[in-house]
């Protein structure tokens, strides 16, 4: 396969994939609209984990309540960040799990965005009660986790070579 083909099915890959996560995420705040709304807490595991309606104006903690702005801007930097890093990556097996953490924030930012967008706020819905953890929802827990893989697998995993692709240095196949 040559690097045009293998770049068009990154972005195949990519389409498809975000489109299902986010999917996901959004049926998920769909049934939490329909089944939890005014409605009791639903324990799934008592004195841990909740089912939690609430309707979030602002990000984690409460922080930048009503700043439809703010979030509108901030998602489409992180959108055009992430897709400009996955147009220059190179299409090799080397970079596959930096690109799956790529699709996946994207997902998490575009769910969210889709809710910011509809309704003015974010549909949350689980809730961690031993540490007071503020209630989260499926995107949320996209780019919490691939925001730690990603630190991890810069840390760990790639070499600071590996992504000089991104400064327009890197080897071109």
């Amino acid at each position: 396969m040559n690097r045009k083909t293998k770049k068009i099915t990154v972005l195949v890959q990519f389409l498809i994939s975000v489109t299902l996560l986010t999917g996901l995420d959004q049926w998920t705040k769909y049934l939490a609209v329909r089944h939890l709304k005014d409605q009791p807490d639903i324990p799934l595991i008592d004195n841990v984990l909740y089912l939690h309606y609430l309707e979030n104006k602002g990000a984690a903690f409460g922080l930048f309540q009503n700043q439809f702005l703010f979030f509108g801007i901030m998602t489409v930097i992180i959108l055009c960040a992430v897709i400009y890093v996955l147009w220059h990556m190179p299409p090799d097996k080397k970079y596959l799990f930096l690109r799956i953490i790529c699709f996946v924030i994207c997902a998490g930012a575009i769910g969210n965005f889709i809710d910011r967008v509809r309704l003015n706020y974010v549909v949350d819905f689980i809730y961690f009660s031993p540490i007071n953890f503020p209630v989260f929802n499926v995107a949320d827990i996209y780019v919490v986790v691939s925001m730690a893989l990603f630190l991890i697998s810069f840390l760990f995993i790639y070499k600071e070579e590996d992504f000089a692709f991104l400064s327009g240095k890197g080897k071109k196949k």
